[in-house]
């Protein structure tokens, strides 16, 4: 992730330094990676192919239990723990707002941009992996909503989609508007984004925020691999990350979701390419016209590839029953059609390497600074904390665990829902898929 104060093209003004280097990436070219660009490919398609021929011989029966599937544990999760998290997320959400609201346009003396960029954003993948879904329990809008008399009443009739265009709406400002850093940028987003939830909520009952709150959502994809998580009776319970993957159910919008994540980090990476930077630059439509197309089409091309090679797959597989619906393009549950819902959440394992991948750095040097700022530290960033090989071994390793993962998750899920004698066959056009993103992830990784 680039910096919304890194440069004259994003914040006019702002001096250079390690404060004007919010959200860049760890590594500042391809020649500071520990392992050459060829053998970074060749491991990862290595391990690619293993793991799909172990899997075609070894694994022919799906083992998996989503919902069902998981050890019970005991953790504070009581009414007095669960408002001590909602005052905690209402107190960091009311430090935030002030320091928007009240503190200087300079991201150099105001935390704002760090709080919304480093904390919020890139903090919450390691929380919610380690944690499950984070933000559903700190929510501040979910909080007020109590607060004001609102009550359950189910999901809302959207799916996935108002989570999609939310994510779509966040990353549109931290990639392509044109002061992502400035507070008043940052005001009136959560303006609008915050009176548009509570009115869905109000309207809706509370169930609005599960699929509609794009952070919430963001948060609860990633955790759909950690360890912690809940079965369908609502027990609290320890279990393969996996099994958390296979709990998610297709709904619509889900896969719109899964793909506004890939394609803006995809985008994010490809944005600090010396190419685009002066494209944006030079460009005859402006920095803004020009990232919003570069971010849509980067969208875009993720979804299409994702969209042609489910589709293939259900064709070559054939398809049986799966509990819910059959994949031969009829109606499902909640209006969800064809292949793609089914296998969603193999991208996830994907998104998430990729989140690792861009925001390791970031979450280990700027989230110093936010703390700096936020608490008035006399104190100045350590830029080496993290030298440009770890940061880099990270990066790749993110990337090739993820596709890897989400290879298992596919496999797992096919020869649950393909015909038998053809499950095999049809991960092919998803093997050739993760092979795109793979080539595609690590090219922006060395040449970012």
């Amino acid at each position: 992730m680039r910096s919304p104060a890194a440069s004259p093209a994003v914040s006019p003004g702002v001096p250079p330094g390690p404060v004007a280097e919010v959200l860049a990436h760890g590594v500042g070219s391809r020649h500071d990676l520990p392992i050459p660009l060829f053998y970074a490919f060749a491991g990862a398609f290595a391990a690619l192919f293993v793991s799909f021929l172990g899997l075609a011989l070894l694994w022919g029966d799906p083992r998996f239990r989503g919902g069902a599937a998981g050890r019970p544990v005991r953790l504070p999760e009581g009414p007095r723990t669960r408002w001590v998290l909602r005052i905690l997320g209402l107190t960091g959400t009311a430090l935030a707002g002030a320091w928007t609201v009240l503190g200087p346009d300079d991201p150099a003396r105001n935390p704002a941009a760090h709080l919304v960029y480093v904390v919020l954003w890139a903090g919450l993948v390691p929380a919610s992996l380690l944690f499950g879904p984070v933000w559903r329990l700190l929510n501040p809008l979910r909080t007020i909503h109590l607060l004001l008399g609102g009550r359950y009443r189910g999901p809302a009739p959207f799916g996935y989609w108002p989570a999609a265009l939310g994510l779509a709406a966040f990353t549109w400002m931290e990639l392509a508007s044109p002061e992502p850093a400035s507070t008043a940028t940052l005001m009136i987003f959560f303006a609008l984004y915050g009176a548009a939830q509570l009115a869905g909520a109000f309207v809706y009952g509370s169930g609005w925020f599960d699929r509609a709150d794009a952070f919430e959502v963001y948060s609860a994809l990633i955790g759909r691999l950690s360890p912690l998580g809940r079965r369908d009776d609502g027990r609290l319970v320890l279990r393969n990350p996996f099994d958390g993957l296979d709990a998610l159910r297709p709904a619509p919008g889900l896969v719109a979701t899964v793909c506004v994540l890939l394609g803006s980090t995809g985008y994010d990476g490809f944005s600090g390419s010396p190419w685009w930077v002066d494209v944006l630059q030079s460009g005859p439509l402006g920095r803004t016209v020009t990232g919003t197309l570069g971010l849509l089409a980067a969208i875009l091309l993720v979804a299409l590839l994702y969209q042609a090679c489910a589709g293939a797959a259900g064709l070559i597989g054939g398809a049986r029953g799966t509990g819910a619906a059959p994949l031969t393009g009829r109606t499902g549950p909640a209006g969800v059609t064809g292949t793609a819902p089914r296998f969603a959440h193999s991208l996830i394992p994907i998104a998430v390497g990729y989140l690792i991948a861009h925001y390791f750095s970031l979450l280990v040097v700027e989230g110093q600074q936010a703390a700096i700022l936020s608490l008035g530290l006399d104190r100045t960033v350590d830029v080496e904390v993290v030298g440009a090989g770890a940061t880099a071994s990270v990066q790749v390793l993110a990337i090739v665990t993820g596709h890897v993962l989400g290879v298992v998750a596919a496999h797992d899920r096919s020869v649950r829902i393909f015909v038998p004698m053809r499950a095999v066959a049809g991960q092919l056009p998803l093997l050739i898929m993760m092979i795109c993103y793979t080539v595609g992830g690590l090219t922006l990784l060395f040449a970012a």
